[in-house]
């Protein structure tokens, strides 16, 4: 059990995205993804700084040195901010179905830029994975308009964009904790990347001016009780997974298993949004994760 500590890991990672995905979906119909964000990060480094403080005597991560300091600082204003910033508004313009789906492009780019970083292999059924990966996504949202002979997208183009934004966040990020971490305490290295998240979020709230809403959203009973929901899962416990994950295998292991995400969250999307899945969207997300499973072989 303990030998594939790193791939289980991996698996709950997919879980908890789940989980989470479908919650701040939720929460950011009712009051926007800005506040979803700032609020689930608040949420998350409480409970952070509560396991390092059991598990290594310190409330903050005042034990770590500069090295691992400076890389999960950026890995937080990367992943949490630009990542997770353009993610939660996927979620509200195209449904946390469709931008799992999109963030399973994650992968391949997390090995591409591993290979480009710090000499992670890539091998050429590694490139056919990445095709397939793609060609999965493009079967969910791509489709051909009769009327003018053309492909085009079948959902709201800002959304996918926000979405393949949050996915090359996601991949950057994993990258930057993958150097960072090294053998550094996984909660505590995620409280490293929460300061920087909460500081990135803080100044985008006071530059735009949307104090006001993180002061509605706080009101919102129902969206709080999501957002806490999702802040435990995602941030919190998923966060956490995902860097026990990385510490014990290689980044593009941990990037094949958690991608499932897509399928996962196929009966969620249908119990809970009501959704009308289509036969080619189910067979897409399978074809991207198994696009993803072989990117790793």
């Amino acid at each position: 059990m303990l030998s594939h500590l790193g791939e289980l890991a991996a698996l709950a990672t997919a879980i908890c995205f789940t989980i989470t995905a479908t919650a701040f979906e939720l929460a950011g119909k009712k009051v926007g993804s800005l506040p979803v964000n700032f609020i689930r990060l608040f949420i998350a480094f409480g409970l952070h700084g509560l396991c390092s403080h059991l598990t290594g005597g310190f409330v903050l991560p005042i034990d770590a040195d500069s090295h691992t300091w400076i890389w999960l600082l950026i890995s937080g204003l990367i992943g949490f901010v630009l990542g997770d910033l353009f993610l939660v508004k996927a979620y509200v313009e195209i449904g946390s179905r469709i931008s799992l789906l999109i963030m399973s492009a994650a992968p391949p780019l997390t090995a591409l830029i591993g290979f480009l970083a710090i000499g992670e292999r890539i091998s050429l059924l590694g490139l056919a994975g990445m095709l397939i990966t793609m060609a999965g996504i493009g079967m969910v949202i791509l489709s051909r308009n009769p009327a003018e002979n053309k492909v085009q997208f079948n959902r709201p183009t800002q959304g996918i964009i926000f979405a393949c934004i949050g996915a090359l966040g996601q991949a950057l990020g994993l990258i930057c904790s993958k150097i960072g971490i090294g053998t550094y305490s996984p909660f505590a290295a995620t409280q490293i990347r929460l300061i920087a998240a909460l500081v990135g979020f803080a100044a985008i709230i006071t530059i735009q001016g949307k104090w006001t809403e993180i002061r509605t959203a706080l009101a919102n009973k129902r969206a709080m009780l999501e957002i806490s929901l999702g802040a435990v899962f995602g941030p919190f416990i998923g966060v956490a997974c995902s860097l026990i994950a990385v510490k014990h295998t290689a980044t593009g292991i941990v990037s094949s298993i958690s991608s499932i995400s897509p399928v996962i969250i196929i009966p969620a999307s249908i119990m809970i949004f009501k959704e009308k899945v289509l036969f080619k969207e189910i067979l897409g997300a399978f074809v991207s994760v198994i696009g993803v499973v072989i990117l790793f072989l």
